[in-house]
């Protein structure tokens, strides 16, 4: 049978390296509208963009999409997710996968494969994504969150440092790894129940995703389970920067019938 669920695309009109970034025009369209295309194409059963800005709200809504109006103050993009959970009267058991608005590249089985992947199991009520890191030098890089799990493929731990620490290889000057465990690299997109989401707005933050920058530690220190799908590969990078927005005009751009 096949999952049903929802994509909340959270969207901001502020940036500090990208203002209005979900509004820039990206191979004739706002990156916001090919944001929806890909959550369309993962033939999610309802699409929320939550924005807290007129123009935003006006674009989407003006492409036929959904659009909430969420408030300023949340602290975190699951807030705001939670709001519109709220907002929109859905149930405990319903399943959203939070789809970054900037991510226009992503690919849409990704969507579908960390909804189903929640909706597998009984034992968490939030699941993510990984790949193997194939460049060594991405174990040692703290921009790059790797994730190690146990044997039924939920989480440990998150951390920006090389996890598992190889000792006898780490330890030596310009120690590579062994090459006997695969290391994983933690793709940030999550799918939730909403009964979750209403759990994890009333836990007060960790010292571990204070220290690491991490959010989704939060989860670990409450006690609570993540479901970790493995998938093959990192998807696209999302836009941050104006070299992000080349980046992804030229692939678009190609992609488009002559």
């Amino acid at each position: 049978m096949d999952t049903r669920f929802k994509v909340v695309i959270p969207a901001r009109y502020g940036s500090t390296r990208l203002p209005g970034k979900p509004l820039l025009a990206i191979a004739g369209k706002p990156m916001i509208a090919h944001v929806c295309e890909r959550a369309q194409e993962a033939e999610a059963e309802e699409i929320v963009v939550a924005t807290d800005d007129d123009r935003i709200f006006q674009t989407v809504s003006d492409l036929g999409i959904k659009a909430v109006m969420t408030r300023p103050d949340h602290q975190s993009g699951t807030e705001r997710i939670a709001e519109v959970a709220t907002i929109c009267g859905w149930s405990d058991h319903d399943i959203i996968v939070n789809l970054q608005g900037d991510e226009p590249l992503i690919p849409p089985d990704y969507i579908r494969d960390v909804a189903a992947a929640l909706a597998g199991q009984q034992q968490a009520g939030i699941a993510t994504l990984a790949a193997a890191i194939i460049d060594d030098e991405e174990i040692f890089n703290p921009n790059a969150v790797k994730v190690v799990l146990n044997h039924a493929g939920y989480a440990l731990y998150f951390s920006r440092a090389p996890i598992p620490w190889e000792r006898d290889r780490f330890t030596q000057s310009g120690g590579q790894p062994s090459g006997k465990i695969t290391y994983l690299r933690h793709i940030g997109m999550y799918a939730y129940t909403v009964g979750f989401l209403n759990r994890y707005c009333q836990w007060q933050a960790s010292p571990l995703e204070a220290v690491e920058s991490l959010e989704q530690l939060r989860i670990l220190w409450h006690g609570e389970a993540v479901l970790v799908k493995t998938v093959d590969k990192s998807p696209p990078a999302g836009v941050d920067t104006r070299e992000d927005l080349l980046r992804v005009q030229h692939v678009l751009q190609k992609s488009l019938p002559n």
